[in-house]
């Protein structure tokens, strides 16, 4: 038995270190795949930016700016410097090309590629940006002016932006350096979680706020079993309420994701590797072989600190960003303006524009922001925006809530002396630009509003939406990186002529890409125009559909013998009364079904699926009716009563056949996509009128048969 036990133990050792030999070679492949790239990107740049004049030296360099952080707010400040014809050099720490820091759980999860998730480096000119990657500051010299690289090289600026970001916070926990135990916060942590995903059976993510739920949602889809560990009383406590919070946890649970709130983790177990959590409260731990630590996050503020810059929480700024020292600038989550360090990328684009407009000579300051969250966690659609935390416990604010549990939507309002100053939302809101711009401007909400929101959930009327053109330059068009109508219309105004040169001056529409559309209004220019989802199945399954009413009335009568002797196939399908029941009660079925799929959208129990699946059910259904339809009659039109039911079947069919067809093919048929839109609807309306005489039709036709 020993001997078993022995050999068995070797076999999983050896099985483990196969495991990890094939991790480390994984992350060996990443790290020469995207040293190649950072090679390449660096090339290109020198060649487009004017690097290769720094190269040479920093008398090269006419008075540049140097830009300490390669994240997006450092990326946007060169971009801004190099528009107001500033020479600028990007020093970035990490060994990767920059990237986009919003992808890094798609890329976790396996839904985007390395490629993808690279932020494009392209700077609107006249003035040159050099980027060096893999190269941090280690020193600055204010007296002189001067920076000091890790290799020992030193570089002269004028004026200097910090823009080095934030580090994942670990909190005190025994065993939080135990193998096993990661961070989700940059490229590298991500790099380590993909290869770590290959053997790993149970992930346990320390912290259910933003960062948490999303790691926990890479690693799930990763087919990881995956707990949540959040030791407050629910899940993202600072973007949401109570309630909101308990709604997004029973999302998060049907995905798959364990939820336990309220408690805390005490300790990692494991002697060589971790084993479990161990948790304050039942249950009292959890077996596990991969930890994620997401407990929020710590300015990178130590190198401004250790040259005597004033610190706080993070890099103190005033109005102008700057620092202490007023030729040194701060910007992003390392710079802390009022008391407030914002973790989100929109006040870090702010604050870079702020910064690089100031340098330019531009007397705007810099007045803070509100803090939006706008995103999809684990398919939920979660807003979050203004003065939001701890409602429950404050006395200075009022509150509404409206909750559909139909249509799975929460919404709450929180206004201040009759001032809307935040708002909470799970699901879709129609309003939510408007509602940005009025916490914003602290706009006053009145009686009549709030009783609309308390039985409609929407604060104004609906009314048919507003061009984009028509926005204030103030409106949120891109809610994934914060860029408004207005940056988009300098963009424009500076030279900007296509998406793509709109996406590399502002960096809209970079993440989700849902705002290209309104981009395009904004350039006068139409979006493209993509074919529906399962377009061509749905296109065959219409033509197929038309096609038969057609032969079926333009077919002859399938005949049956004239004796009985000579009866046939067909004598059997039309004559035998067992086999009229079997395919009349077919078709009754089919159609039945039918007319339960065009409730989709209205009954909560066929939310399964996505629309364009249940379109294509829908037209399989509709095919397979015409086909029983040919069973039971063999294409005999009848008289009467019988006549008019074929009829309203056939006109049925054909509406359908019309409304799919112009569905699948206005992409590429169709001037525009009203007249597209215009044809569906006539071909709706007519598949609606043609459906409702049927059950009457149908019921008669059936207590006529059994009757007689």
């Amino acid at each position: 038995m020993s001997g078993a036990c022995g050999s068995l133990r070797e076999r999983l050792e050896a099985k483990e270190n196969a495991a990890s030999d094939f991790n480390q070679f994984r992350i060996r492949w990443l790290r020469c795949l995207m040293t190649l790239t950072i090679n390449q990107n660096q090339i290109a740049n020198a060649r487009r930016f004017g690097s290769s004049k720094s190269l040479t030296g920093t008398e090269a360099a006419v008075d540049p700016v140097i830009i300490i952080g390669g994240g997006p707010a450092g990326i946007r400040a060169a971009q801004e410097l190099s528009r107001a014809d500033r020479n600028s050099i990007l020093f970035n720490a990490e060994r990767w090309q920059p990237y986009n820091r919003v992808k890094l759980t798609p890329l976790l999860s396996g839904d985007v590629q390395l490629g993808q998730v690279q932020q494009p480096v392209q700077f609107p000119g006249p003035g040159e940006v050099s980027l060096y990657s893999d190269n941090s500051i280690i020193d600055i010299d204010r007296a002189a002016k001067m920076v000091t690289t890790k290799h020992g090289r030193r570089w002269s600026y004028s004026k200097l932006i910090i823009a080095t970001g934030s580090r994942a916070y670990v909190p005190p926990i025994p065993g939080a350096d135990i193998p096993g135990v990661y961070t989700f916060r940059n490229f590298d942590d991500v790099e380590q979680l993909v290869a770590r995903s290959v053997s790993s059976r149970r992930c346990v993510v320390v912290g259910g706020g933003l960062l948490g739920l999303e790691a926990a949602r890479g690693m799930s889809d990763r087919g990881i079993e995956t707990w949540v560990v959040e030791h407050e009383a629910h899940l993202m406590a600072r973007q949401l309420d109570t309630r909101g919070g308990e709604l997004l946890a029973s999302a998060v649970e049907r995905m798959g994701l364990h939820i336990l709130t309220g408690t805390r983790v005490a300790k990692f177990l494991g002697e060589t590797r971790l084993e479990r959590v161990e948790l304050a409260s039942q249950p009292a731990a959890i077996d596990c072989d991969t930890a994620i630590i997401c407990t929020g996050i710590r300015p990178n503020m130590e190198l401004a600190r250790d040259v005597g810059l004033a610190v706080g929480r993070g890099i103190k700024v005033g109005p102008t960003l700057q620092t202490s020292d007023p030729n040194i600038y701060a910007v992003g989550e390392c710079a802390e303006f009022d008391g407030h360090i914002y973790g989100l990328v929109g006040p870090g684009y702010d604050q870079a524009i702020a910064a690089a407009q100031h340098i330019a000579g531009d007397k705007t300051k810099y007045l803070g922001s509100v803090p939006a969250t706008k995103l999809k966690i684990v398919s939920t659609d979660v807003f979050s925006m203004g003065d939001v935390e701890q409602l429950e416990q404050r006395a200075d604010v009022t509150t509404l809530s409206y909750e559909n549990k139909d249509a799975g939507t929460y919404r709450r309002l929180v206004l201040k002396r009759g001032r809307l100053v935040g708002a909470i939302a799970l699901g879709d809101w129609t309003e939510l630009n408007r509602l940005q711009e009025t916490i914003k401007s602290h706009g006053l909400v009145y009686s009549w509003q709030l009783r609309r929101f308390r039985s409609t959930g929407l604060v104004w009327p609906k009314s048919e939406p507003k061009s984009v053109k028509d926005w204030p330059r103030a409106a949120t068009v891109c809610n994934c990186t914060g860029v408004t109508r207005g940056q988009i219309g300098d963009s424009i105004a500076l030279g900007a002529q296509s998406l793509d040169e709109v996406k590399r001056d502002t960096g809209a529409s970079t993440v989700c890409g849902s705002c290209k559309i309104h981009i395009s209004e904004l350039l006068d220019a139409p979006a493209p125009r993509e074919p529906i989802k399962a377009s061509q199945t749905i296109a065959v399954l219409s033509a197929l559909a038309a096609l038969t009413a057609l032969l079926t009335l333009l077919l002859p009568i399938v005949p049956t013998a004239s004796d009985i002797e000579l009866r046939n196939f067909a004598d059997l399908l039309y004559l035998d009364s067992f086999t009229k029941q079997v395919t009349g009660f077919t078709l009754l079925a089919l159609s039945v079904l039918a007319a339960i799929l065009s409730l989709r959208k209205r009954i909560k129990i066929l939310g399964i699926w996505d629309f364009s699946s249940w379109r294509v059910f829908h037209s399989i259904v509709g095919v397979l009716a015409l086909v029983a339809l040919f069973a039971h009659t063999g294409f005999r039109l009848g008289s009467n009563l019988n006549m008019w039911l074929m009829l309203t079947f056939l006109g049925l069919a054909v509406a359908g056949a019309i409304a799919g067809l112009a569905t699948a093919f206005e992409h590429r048929v169709f001037n525009s996509p009203q007249t597209a839109a215009g044809l569906r609807s006539a071909s709706f309306w007519l598949h609606l009128v043609s459906f409702w005489p049927l059950p009457l039709l149908l019921a008669v036709h059936i207590l006529t048969v059994y009757f007689y």
